[in-house]
C-alpha cells in the first residue's frame, strides 16, 4: 500500500507541475486577454480530466488492496480453524 501511495503523490506532483508549467506559458504569452483566458478555461478542463482519471486509477488500486487483505484474512481464518 505504501508503494503505491508514493506513485499517487508521485503521479499528482507530475500532474501540478504541469498545470503550473501549462498557466504559466499562458499567461507570458502575446495574446489578448481574451484569448489567454479561453486558453486557460480550456486547459483546467483538462487539468480536471488528468485528476479523475488519477482518482480512478487511485480507486482501482485500493479495490485492489482490499480484495487482498481480504483473502488474506479468509486464509488465516481457515488456517485457524484447521489448527
Amino acid at each position: 500500500m505504501e508503494n503505491s501511495n508514493n506513485s499517487g503523490k508521485m503521479i499528482g506532483a507530475v500532474l501540478l507541475g504541469a498545470a503550473i508549467g501549462a498557466a504559466l506559458g499562458i499567461l507570458f504569452a502575446p495574446d489578448k486577454g481574451s484569448e489567454t483566458r479561453k486558453k486557460i478555461a480550456g486547459k483546467t478542463g483538462d487539468i480536471s480530466d488528468a485528476l479523475k482519471a488519477k482518482f480512478n486509477v487511485l480507486l482501482a488500486e485500493a479495490k485492489n488492496e482490499f480484495e487482498s487483505a481480504k483473502e488474506k484474512a479468509s486464509e488465516y481464518v481457515e488456517n485457524g480453524r484447521a489448527k
